[in-house]
């Protein structure tokens, strides 16, 4: 899951980063509204993480304009204002959640993962396909022969594939979702974890597999 951080104070921003990588989360990171809007434009976010009190636009303009464009992308307020006023506002303005500085670190990811859930219905935090099955929760993956607890990557290409499964995920389409499209790694990065992820399976007894078609991409499909 791909998030954008629109944070102006630094130090925070890296521990934030931190934070969310250790969570298996991709995170881009940028400083200022103006920068947001336009990793907004070029990239594919599940979430969006802004500080209201931005340099050059601040984070409910940002907002306002994202919503003005058709976006639904799930956004959650930060500041260190605690007015009701303030959060009307940004709530108004089309905010899904509202956290005030400064926060504790477990609330911030309880409210990432209820803001991005796809929908009411989807309560579980467990993919599972074949006789396999990946924990959200925990970025484990199992099957009744065993388990391995995924590293943020593996647990990101895995979590795409099962949600589409028998569907063609592109490389370019990992690269973007996962990387990020200013990342300075290589496409065949791809094709690296993927064969991670296959061991792990095979290791794991899965009835599951990550087919390649040339020239398309991988799709996740069940061994017949």
């Amino acid at each position: 899951m791909r998030l954008l951080l629109a944070e102006d104070e630094q130090a925070l921003s890296r521990a934030l980063v931190a934070i969310l990588e250790r969570s298996n989360y991709s995170v881009d990171a940028v400083y200022d509204g103006e920068a947001a809007l336009e990793y907004l434009e070029a990239g594919n976010y599940d979430g969006v993480i802004l500080d209201i009190m931005m340099p050059k636009k601040d984070g409910i303009s940002v907002l306002r304009e994202l919503r003005a464009k058709g976006s639904c992308v799930p956004v959650l307020l930060l500041t260190a204002k605690s007015e009701i006023d303030d959060k009307v506002l940004g709530l108004d303005a089309g905010a899904n959640d509202y956290l005030t500085k400064p926060f504790h670190t477990k609330e911030l990811l309880a409210r990432i993962r209820a803001m991005t859930r796809t929908g009411s219905a989807q309560t579980s935090s467990l993919l599972q396909m074949g006789n396999v099955s990946l924990d959200r929760a925990s970025f484990e993956l199992s099957t009744p022969s065993g388990s391995f607890r995924l590293a943020n990557k593996e647990f990101q290409m895995l979590e795409l594939l099962m949600s589409n499964p028998g569907n063609l995920i592109s490389s370019e389409r990992f690269m973007e979702k996962i990387w990020g499209y200013d990342s300075e790694a290589e496409i065949n990065v791809v094709w690296v974890y993927i064969s991670y992820l296959r061991k792990k399976l095979t290791a794991l007894h899965a009835n599951v597999q990550i087919r390649a078609t040339r020239n398309a991409g991988y799709s996740l499909e069940v061994i017949s």
